[in-house]
C-alpha cells in the first residue's frame, strides 16, 4: 500500500511539474494568507492571525474546480482532521445504512450530533434527531466554507463540541446580472444540472439558483434522486447598515440495499428540508453586529424496508420537525486593541413523529415535543506588545430546559513574533445535549440523560516562506471527556446512559505552496490516536493535490491517502485503508463555454466506509459549465 501511495504521488507530482518553468499570466492563487479574515469562531469579522482555534478555509475557486453537486467530498479532502462517511457515487441517505456520518479529531458521533454545521452562521439539524442530513449541503449556493477545528461552544453552544462547519451562501457584488449553469451525466446514470444567477442594482442583490441530481447507484436498489433550491435577496440600507432573507429547501428520495450480504427490500426514504431566515446587520469602525432569526423545518417518510423471506412492515414511519431561533450579538471596541462581544441566543427544537398505518386509525404516536434551550456569552480579544500578543477570553451560559445549565469557558492566545510566523495556544470546554431521540425515542431511549463534556487543549504554529508564496501549519491536541452517550445493557435491556469516556490525542500538518503563477499544490495530512475508538475517525489522513492552468486548460489531481479507518468497533474493531486518486480536466472552449472531464478512484480501489457498503470503483463524469 506505501509503495502505491509513493508511486502514485511521484507520477502525480513529476508530471504537473513539467509545466513549473512556464511564465503565463496568473491564474491560480487560492493559498490561504495569515491576515485573512473570518468569521467562524469570531462572530465579528477578524483576522485570521488572531485567532487562538484552528481554521481551515476552502475557497470559491477550490468549490468551483472540484465540479462535485455537493460540498462534503471536497471538504473530506481539504480539511485535516475531518472526515465525512460516503456510501456511494451520489447521496449519503437517511436512517439504517446511512453514511454522511461526520468527525473532527474523532469527535461527532454516527449520527454526527458532535458537530455543528452551520448556514451563515445559523445551526442547521433536525429538531428531533439532533444531527445534519449530509444530503442537505450543496456547492453551488456557497461562496466559502470555515471549519473550526475542535469546540466552538462558547459562541455556538451545543453540538459545536468537536468543532464547526460554517457555510457561507453566495452574494452578489457587482452591478449587473450574471448566470450560470452546469451539466454533468457519467457512470451509473449519474446526471447532475445546476443553474444560478445572481442580479445587484446599487442597494439591492439577489442570488438564486436550482439543482436537480439523480444516480441509478453502483448497486441494485441504490437510487437516489434530488431537486434543490436556494433564493436570496439582500437591501443595502446605508454603508453601516444592511439584511438579507433566504429560503432553501430540498426534496431527497433515496433507497438503501443493505448488507452486501443481507440485502433489504424497499428501504426507501422521502425527505423534504427546508431553511428560511432573516438578518438584520451592522457595521462600524468600532462597533459591528446582527440580529438573526431562522426557521429549520423538515418532514420524512421512511420505509424500513424488510429482509429476504420477510414480511413488510404494516407501517411507515412519519415525522415533522421543527428549530425556531433568533440570535442577537454585538462587538466593540471598547479601548485600542480590544474586540468585546456579547450575544443571546434562544432555539426552540421539536417536532412530532408517528408510525403511520395504511387506514391511518392505528397510527402509533412516538414523540410530540418541544423544547427551549437560551443562553448568554462574552467574548474579549485584546491585541498588546504593539499588536503581536493577542488574548482571547470568552464565557457562555446555556441553560436547557430539561438539563439545566452548563457553563462553558475557552481562553486562548496567539503571539505574532513576525509578519510571517504565528503561534497559538487555546483551551476550551466543548458540550452537546442529549437530543430528543435520545431521551423520548426508540429503545434504548433514557429522559434522564446529562449532556456531553470535554476538554480541549492546542498549539499551533502558522508560517509563511518565500515571499507568501509557502504557508505551512502544524496542529498538536488533546482531548478528554466524559459524559459520553452509549448504550449499555441495564436489567437485561439496552439504555442509553452517560457512561463513555474520550481521550483524542493528535497532530495535523498543512502546506500550500504557489509554485509558479500557474502551478500550485497543497497537502495536508492528521494523524489521530483515539483510546476509545468510534466509528468514521481514521488514525491517518493524508491528501495531495495539485492544480496547474495554462491558455484555455486547467489540470488538477489529488491522491488521498486513509489509514486505519474504523468501520466497525463492536464487537470486534474492523479496520480499512486505502488509497484514493482522483483526475479533473477543464477545457474553456469559448468566453461563456467550459468543457470539463473528471474521474473518481482511479486506481480502482475495493473498500468500504460503512461495513457492508462496498464503494465504487473507478466512475468518469463529464459535462460543460455555461456563464452568461
Amino acid at each position: 500500500m506505501s509503495k502505491s501511495i509513493l508511486f502514485i504521488a511521484s507520477i502525480f507530482f513529476l508530471s504537473t511539474s513539467l509545466f513549473a518553468s512556464e511564465n503565463n499570466p496568473p491564474q491560480i492563487n487560492d493559498s490561504i494568507r495569515l491576515d485573512e479574515v473570518i468569521v467562524t469562531g469570531t462572530m465579528p469579522k477578524v483576522n485570521l492571525r488572531n485567532v487562538p482555534m484552528s481554521i481551515s478555509i476552502v475557497g470559491e475557486r477550490q468549490i468551483q474546480t472540484r465540479l462535485e453537486p455537493s460540498l462534503l467530498p471536497l471538504l473530506t479532502e481539504e480539511v485535516p482532521g475531518l472526515f465525512i462517511a460516503q456510501r456511494g457515487v451520489m447521496g449519503y441517505g437517511v436512517a439504517n445504512g446511512a453514511a454522511g456520518g461526520m468527525s473532527i479529531r474523532g469527535i461527532g458521533g454516527a449520527p454526527t450530533s458532535g458537530v455543528l454545521v452551520l448556514i451563515d452562521g445559523h445551526p442547521q439539524y433536525m429538531g428531533l434527531m439532533g444531527h445534519p442530513l449530509a444530503d442537505s449541503y450543496q456547492s453551488m449556493m456557497t461562496e466559502r466554507v470555515e471549519v473550526v477545528r475542535g469546540p466552538a461552544s462558547v459562541l455556538y453552544g451545543s453540538n459545536a463540541m468537536g468543532g464547526v462547519i460554517n457555510i457561507i451562501t453566495k452574494k452578489q457584488r457587482q452591478n449587473g446580472l450574471h448566470n450560470s449553469a452546469q451539466l454533468m451525466y457519467g457512470s451509473h446514470n449519474t446526471f447532475s444540472a445546476e443553474a444560478a444567477s445572481g442580479w445587484k442594482q446599487d442597494k439591492v442583490h439577489i442570488n438564486a439558483n436550482i439543482g436537480y441530481n439523480r444516480s441509478d447507484g453502483h448497486r441494485e436498489n441504490m437510487n437516489f434522486e434530488q431537486l434543490s433550491g436556494y433564493g436570496k435577496l439582500g437591501y443595502d440600507f446605508t454603508e453601516n447598515w444592511s439584511s438579507f432573507v433566504d429560503l432553501n429547501i430540498s426534496n431527497t428520495k433515496s433507497s438503501n440495499p443493505g448488507l452486501i450480504n443481507a440485502p433489504i427490500i424497499d428501504n426507501d426514504a422521502d425527505v423534504t428540508r427546508g431553511v428560511a431566515s432573516f438578518a438584520i446587520e451592522n457595521e462600524y469602525e468600532r462597533t459591528a453586529g446582527a440580529m438573526k432569526f431562522f426557521y429549520n423545518f423538515g418532514t420524512h417518510k421512511i420505509n424500513d424496508g424488510y429482509l429476504e423471506g420477510q414480511q413488510p412492515k404494516p407501517f411507515r414511519f412519519n415525522s415533522n420537525d421543527q428549530m425556531f431561533g433568533v440570535s442577537l450579538y454585538q462587538s466593540y471596541a471598547l479601548f485600542e486593541g480590544n474586540k468585546t462581544t456579547t450575544g443571546i441566543d434562544f432555539q426552540q427544537f421539536g417536532g412530532k413523529a408517528w408510525n403511520k398505518f395504511p387506514d391511518e386509525t392505528n397510527n402509533v404516536e412516538l414523540i410530540d415535543t418541544h423544547l427551549n434551550t437560551v443562553a448568554g456569552y462574552v467574548n474579549t480579544q485584546q491585541t498588546l506588545l504593539q499588536n503581536r500578543l493577542t488574548v482571547n477570553a470568552g464565557i457562555r451560559l446555556d441553560n436547557h430546559e430539561k438539563n439545566g445549565s452548563e457553563w462553558i469557558p475557552q481562553f486562548g492566545l496567539s503571539f505574532t513574533p513576525s509578519v510571517s510566523t504565528v503561534v497559538k495556544a487555546i483551551v476550551s470546554k466543548g458540550f452537546r445535549n442529549p437530543t430528543i431521540r435520545e431521551m423520548y425515542m426508540f429503545p434504548p431511549q433514557n429522559p434522564n440523560l446529562l449532556p456531553e463534556r470535554l476538554m480541549n487543549y492546542e498549539i499551533s504554529l502558522l508560517q509563511t516562506l518565500l515571499d507568501n508564496r509557502l504557508s505551512l501549519g502544524l496542529n498538536l491536541f488533546y482531548i478528554k471527556g466524559d459524559n459520553m452517550i452509549q448504550v449499555a445493557m441495564v436489567n437485561s435491556r439496552p439504555l442509553n446512559v452517560n457512561s463513555g469516556e474520550v481521550e483524542n490525542k493528535g497532530f495535523e500538518i498543512t502546506a500550500n505552496y504557489q509554485a509558479t503563477r500557474n502551478l500550485r499544490f497543497s497537502t495536508n495530512y492528521s494523524f489521530l490516536d483515539m483510546t476509545y475508538k468510534v466509528l468514521f475517525a481514521p488514525e491517518h489522513k493524508l491528501y495531495i493535490s495539485g492544480t496547474y492552468a495554462k491558455d484555455r486548460w486547467t489540470f488538477s489531481s489529488g491522491v488521498q491517502y486513509i489509514g486505519n479507518l474504523y468501520k466497525a468497533v463492536r464487537p470486534e474493531p474492523v479496520k480499512e485503508t486505502f488509497v484514493l486518486w482522483n483526475a479533473r480536466v477543464n477545457y474553456r472552449a469559448l468566453n461563456w463555454l467550459n468543457l470539463f472531464l473528471k474521474g473518481e478512484n482511479l486506481l480502482g480501489q475495493e473498500y468500504e466506509i460503512n461495513a457492508g457498503y462496498p464503494m465504487p470503483r473507478t466512475t468518469v463524469f463529464g459535462g460543460m459549465q455555461l456563464h452568461f
